[in-house]
């Protein structure tokens, strides 16, 4: 089978991209809906990078964290179902596996709303709640710093792990069917996270540390213990994650890739790009139009198809089939 045969065939799953904040207007050229000459990220460069399943953060400016993270957060939310909405026929908003099922088999590119770091909870499990009714679906515990849930890798060596309310948090997203995500967890939160959860957690946006030292990298370790637990950690295409040189290849992107299969198999594996979240990209991955160029990586290095099938998009598939509800809000 050739690259591009086999990377249509796959359904290639994206766990995060910043893209939202590119549907508030901050740059008054962009349109989702039309190929754009700024951003990472919009409709017709999705279709050609062959995306099935696209993750969108809510990320929430340090700005807003301290106060004015939920309205912030219900503001970005409210412009993801605005400019999803327009284009019902390619992309839909998934809430359940009937919806994702019908997203893959009418080929629309299915749409998963997640929220990077949740400072908008406070301390109200009903916020959690009422962001689910919105269509939330995934939400990682932390951004860098800490909150009322957890420390993030920011806080540094006297960083705790996951607070009661944090705690409280998994389980409650466990019963809703949400996707728990450790990005940007401390190494303490990130062991109580894996102890705790029933459901097989997430790492969206991270490489390796064992072969580019980097707080928000993970290490062996961690990465043992995420593979363990069935999780998944999806690669992310920002340079100073994958090498300390300049700039960053798609060869250097694949060492990852190789360094992690190599030492715990390729069922942890998948792709985390952090589109439209990062200054600066992999050189011959400047956006997602160019995901092909992965796969073509991964057959020179010697996958088969049925591992770059799963890292492109099956491992990340499983966990979404393990979590999300049968049907249903």
């Amino acid at each position: 089978m050739n690259p591009e045969e086999l990377h249509r065939q796959a359904v290639v799953i994206d766990g995060h991209c910043d893209s939202v904040h590119l549907f508030t207007g901050v740059k008054g050229t962009y349109d989702f809906g039309e190929e754009n000459t700024v951003g990472h990220i919009d409709l017709p460069r999705l279709v050609r990078g062959g995306v099935d399943v696209q993750f969108f953060a809510l990320y929430i400016e340090p700005e807003y964290q301290q106060y004015g993270a939920l309205r912030r957060a219900i503001i970005l939310m409210e412009h993801f179902h605005r400019e999803i909405g327009k284009y019902k026929d390619s992309i839909s908003v998934v809430l359940n596996q009937n919806d994702l099922d019908h997203a893959l088999s009418s080929d629309r590119i299915a749409a998963l709303l997640s929220l990077e770091g949740a400072e908008a909870l406070g301390l109200d499990i009903e916020v959690l709640h009422s962001l689910h009714r919105l269509g939330l679906r995934s939400v990682g515990l932390t951004w860098n710093g800490r909150n009322m849930l957890a420390d993030g890798v920011g806080v540094g060596e006297s960083a705790g792990g996951l607070t009661s309310f944090g705690k409280e948090v998994v389980t409650e997203m466990n019963q809703l069917g949400m996707i728990v995500d450790a990005a940007h967890l401390a190494p303490r939160g990130f062991y109580e996270l894996l102890d705790i959860s029933a459901t097989p957690v997430v790492v969206t946006h991270a490489n390796a540390s064992g072969v580019c030292k980097h707080r928000r990298n993970l290490d062996d370790d961690q990465l043992r213990a995420l593979n363990e637990q069935g999780g998944v950690v999806g690669m992310s295409f920002y340079p100073a994650f994958i090498s300390n040189e300049k700039p960053a290849t798609i060869e250097m992107l694949l060492d990852h890739f190789c360094y992690i299969a190599d030492s715990f198999g390729t069922d942890l594996l998948g792709i985390g790009s952090d589109y439209d979240g990062i200054p600066e990209t992999v050189m011959g991955l400047e956006d997602v139009s160019s995901l092909p160029l992965l796969t073509h990586g991964l057959i020179k290095r010697g996958f088969s198809e049925d591992e770059i099938t799963k890292i492109l998009g099956g491992n990340f598939l499983r966990v979404l089939r393990t979590t999300l509800h049968k049907g249903g809000s």
